[in-house]
């Protein structure tokens, strides 16, 4: 334990947000960075402490809620007890966000951008020390290169998505998006500038690709191997990319790769709510979920169900489905089972009475953060089938995950891209893609059903599609451009 905060506040000496630390450090720090990962036994231990930065980035609420709570998937529970008891409110982790009003100075997502920055940084110094490992063996070396390969274009996409419009926002893609870093700044300060959407897509996928090719059969960390990077999963993240790009030929036989060759099924229509409600394992078809955080005891520290948990009436989280979204569900629908309705005490105009709110069943108990699933990968195949003129695959697939779900089947392929899209908010809430498929397909966000925003409703295209850069980052990087409005 010593060691891992050791290993902890190196990393945070170099992250971004702390550049005259670093300048201050130096040369010392440097001979403890040559120490930490040396051998490699410290450069895997660099690397689960990827994995939990990965974890604590993504799970807790700001990220976790802000693709379906943009787009109207969600909506506030209210407040359980006290003298408060009642109201509903908006988080203040998440109110400039929810409102479309964020603020470069005092930005919701400031934590985000430096740690996704920072695990870019640790990413890329094991990626620079690992070559010269003398204890480990090429295959060795090769492994631990790919997940840390992943995990840097992984969290470049996710900084991408919520700080770069969409891939098609402009015809050649030659808009905005974000920092690429391929270097640590363990040598010195460097102030680069924002690639092109393009170029930042080219490469995630040139990283993703190299990791595919360098991955063995097993990672070298301890621990659930649903848990960590590998060739599938990291495929997965691929068709990702490709979907949100609009590759649709490398969409489809990307995720088509995962569905024939993964080894990974289709959870059952008969088990799918028990897999759900299961207390700590992830759903059988899961390509990754990252672990959640235990103590010295193995006693969970902290899970999803902090964000989405419902315990007793006067125990409880913020978030809730709206029925913008409760409502698409047909009655026969298996995915209606999955959420936990409770009429809770609330004040409407300030009179006191109940109303239902529906709990999300996909992260009680010990929930961990769920990545990446097989469905998802239907879904994938299916949207890229109908791009390439082939609608009766499209909907063959998306007749699969509505089968699954005991919902009625498509007889005809009319209204097949909006079918998609609403089978992808069905089957994916929670998950966090609303938001990002309404900005990919260019529709507008429309908030209905418990909006407690002065904006409700965003029209496409629209400047607050994305998030401002943080002041204190653009404050400290100079040629780090702003995005418009803000």
């Amino acid at each position: 334990m010593k060691y891992l905060k050791y290993l902890s506040i190196f990393f945070l000496i170099f992250s971004l947000q702390s550049c005259s630390d670093f300048l201050e450090q130096e040369p010392g720090t440097q001979t403890s960075i040559d120490e930490l990962l040396q051998n490699k036994t410290g450069v895997l231990q660099a690397l689960r402490g990827l994995y939990s930065s990965v974890e604590a980035n993504v799970r807790p609420e700001r990220y976790a809620v802000y693709a379906d709570l943009q787009g109207g998937n969600i909506k506030f529970a209210p407040i359980a007890t006290g003298g408060l008891r009642g109201q509903i409110s908006a988080s203040s982790n998440i109110q400039q966000v929810y409102s479309f009003d964020d603020v470069a100075l005092s930005s919701n997502f400031k934590t985000f951008y430096d740690e996704s920055y920072d695990i870019i940084n640790q990413a890329n110094l094991i990626l620079e020390y690992t070559p010269a490992l003398t204890d480990a063996t090429d295959t060795e070396k090769k492994q631990i290169k790919a997940e840390a390969l992943a995990i840097r274009a992984y969290t470049h996409f996710l900084l991408s998505l919520v700080y770069s419009q969409d891939y098609k926002y402009t015809p050649d893609a030659s808009h905005l998006g974000i920092i690429y870093n391929t270097e640590s700044i363990k040598s010195g300060i460097q102030y680069p500038a924002r690639k092109t959407a393009a170029d930042t897509y080219s490469l995630i996928i040139n990283d993703l690709k190299t990791a595919i090719e360098s991955y063995s059969d097993d990672s070298l960390l301890s621990g659930p191997a649903y848990s960590f990077f590998n060739r599938k999963n990291t495929k997965a993240l691929l068709a990702r990319v490709y979907l949100q790009k609009g590759d649709w030929t490398n969409a489809y036989e990307m995720a088509n790769d995962v569905i024939t060759n993964s080894g990974v099924v289709l959870t059952t229509k008969e088990t799918l709510i028990a897999e759900w409600e299961k207390p700590d394992l992830p759903v059988s078809e899961i390509l990754l979920e990252f672990s959640i955080p235990k103590d010295t005891e193995g006693s969970v520290t902290s899970s999803m169900a902090q964000t989405f948990g419902y315990t007793s009436d006067t125990n409880f989280e913020k978030y809730t489905a709206s029925n913008d979204l409760i409502d698409l569900y047909e009655n026969t629908d298996l995915r209606k089972q999955l959420f936990l309705t409770k009429s809770l005490f609330t004040l409407v105009n300030g009179a006191q009475t109940y109303l239902n709110y529906n709990f999300t069943k996909k992260f009680q108990n010990n929930a961990g953060y769920v990545a990446f699933r097989l469905s998802e990968m239907y879904l994938i195949r299916a949207e890229a089938a109908l791009e390439t003129n082939r609608a009766d695959l499209a909907m063959a697939d998306l007749n699969i995950i509505r089968a699954r779900a005991n919902a009625s089947l498509l007889t005809n392929t009319a209204n097949l891209k909006e079918n998609i899209f609403l089978e992808r908010r069905k089957e994916l809430c929670f998950e966090g893609f609303l938001f990002f498929d309404i900005a990919r397909m260019h529709k507008d966000v429309s908030r209905n059903d418990g909006c407690i925003s002065t904006v409700c409703g965003l029209a496409y295209p629209s400047l607050k599609y994305v998030l401002p850069i943080p002041t204190f980052n653009t404050n400290l990087n100079p040629n780090l451009q702003q995005n418009d409005s803000y």
